[in-house]
Parts: C-alpha cells; structure tokens; sequence
C-alpha cells in the first residue's frame, strides 16, 4: 500500500477523533465538576442522531449544521435533567447513581426503538461522496466540516471555562466545593449548567456523527464504552485529555483498520485502554482538572 493511502486514513481519523473529543468532552466536564458518571452518554448521542436525522427529513437541515441548535436543546435538557433527576443523587453512593442513568438509557433506547425502530438510519448529503485534494491525498469533506464544527464547539466551551465568570466559578466549585459554598457560590445552578454543558456537547457530537455514520438505538452502549475509553486514557476529568484523547484513539482505529482489519479496530482501542492503565492510572493528562 502507498504512503498516501496511508496520510488518507491517519487524516480520516485525526478528523473524525476530533468529533470523539468532543463527545468524550461532555462526559469529562460532568465527572470533572458534578463527580457524576453518566452512563447514558451513548444514549444521549444517539438520541442526538436521531434529532438530527428527524430535522434533516422534515426540512433537509444539514445534520453538521444542526448541531448548534442542539446543543441549545441538550443544554437545557441537561440543566433540567441535573436539576429535578441527578442533584439528589449527587451525594448518594455510587451505585445509586448507576442505577439511576443506566434507568435513563434504558428508557431512551426503548424510545428509540418504539419510535424509529431497530432499522439502520442514515442521511444522503449533497457532498457525501465529495472530497478535497491536497498533494495527492484524498480528505472526505463530510469529515472536514464535522472535524471542523467539533473544533469551534470545543474551543468555545475551552472558552467559556478560561474567559467567562460562570466558567471561572464552576472551575473554582470543581476544585473545592467547600470554598465555593463558603464565598456564596450557588453550586446547584453551577452543576446544573456544567451537566447542561456536558450534554450540549454529546448534543452537538452527535448530529455530526449523523453525517459520518449509520445508527441504530443499539449504537448507544459502544459509544458509551468509546466516551469512557477516551476519557480514562486522556484522565478523567480532564477536559484538555478528552480532546487528546478522541485524537489519539481515532488516528489508532483508522491505521489498525487498513493495516491489519477493520473489524479490530475496537480491540486496538481497549488495547490502548489497558496499556494506558498499566502505564499511567491516572491518564495522560494526569488528575482531574475543571
């Protein structure tokens, strides 16, 4: 095989590990400030492929362009969500609050499955089979322009973190949720918007991936299992990890894919999972940071 068939599938990945990020970004900013698993991140994904697809069938919405106004829609389903569901579990043992997400994806790929059901979905885009050149290299535009609404997305929720108020406050809440409470902070309202902001993100995630992939209410568990693989090898919690890693582990899946099977790529991905556990527990990125 040629070095350029090879620069094509690294871009591919890098590309689509872009939209990984921003997925697993979601779940590291709920553990990193909430402290809460969200076990049902795949579902909400999942759930957003299907909004996507929804909006996409009734007004021709590009699926990569409706990942802003979902994002507005998961933020405040995510706010709500944290403020009627999740907060009185937010100190209660762990597997309480286990048990009370995995009850939640139940219900929305039972919902799912009841309203779509278990047939596979996609979407047939102007550009799907378009692609750019660039010294002799292949790059699949569908994979530019949802790579390229991943990045804004993060970068304005990097940015909310660095430069705004609420941003600084939440950051201070995650680092010590005592001071926070004693200077006045309300750290309900603030969990509640970094939940809102954590599903915002899996919102905007997966109308992209609405354009790059096919989906079933059963895609959910191996998104979630790809959102905490991400996020573990880059260090839970850390948001810089998660972006990190949805790079490294896209770039990984898309060469094990041409070199050796497309059908191992998963296992490359655990692979790394575990050698990054043996290596270094705590992540790439170390500790968990706001």
């Amino acid at each position: 095989m040629s070095l350029s068939l090879y620069a094509e599938v690294l871009i591919q990945g890098v590309l689509t590990g872009l939209v990984y990020g921003l997925m697993a970004l979601g779940l590291s900013v709920i553990f990193g400030v909430v402290r809460v698993v969200n076990f049902a991140h795949g579902e909400f994904a999942v759930l957003a492929m299907y909004c996507a697809f929804v909006l996409f069938g009734l007004a021709g919405v590009d699926p990569i362009a409706a990942s802003l106004p979902l994002a507005a829609v998961f933020f405040a389903v995510g706010y709500l969500m944290q403020r009627a569901i999740v907060q009185p579990f937010v100190t209660r043992p762990q597997h309480e609050q286990f048990i009370l997400l995995v009850g939640v994806s139940l219900v929305i790929t039972n919902g799912l499955l009841l309203a779509f059901g278990p047939e596979s979905k996609h979407v047939d885009l102007s550009y799907s089979f378009d692609s750019y050149t660039l010294g002799g290299v292949l790059i699949d535009k569908t994979r530019v322009y949802g790579a390229t609404a991943a990045l804004v997305a993060t970068a304005a929720v990097f940015a909310f973190f660095r430069y705004t108020m609420t941003g600084t406050a939440i950051r201070a809440a995650a680092d010590n949720l005592t001071g926070a409470a004693v200077v006045g902070l309300d750290v309900k309202r603030l969990y509640a918007i970094s939940f809102g902001l954590g599903l915002a993100c899996v919102g905007a995630a997966g109308a992209i991936m609405m354009a790059l992939t096919d989906m079933t209410p059963l895609l959910a568990p191996s998104l979630t299992l790809l959102a905490f693989t991400i996020v573990i090898v880059g260090g839970l919690g850390s948001m810089t990890g998660a972006l990190a890693g949805g790079l490294l582990i896209g770039a990984t899946e898309a060469l094990a894919s041409v070199i050796v099977s497309p059908a191992i790529k998963s296992m490359v991905s655990f692979g790394l999972l575990v050698l990054v556990l043996a290596l270094r527990p705590q992540g790439l990125f170390g500790k968990a940071e706001a």
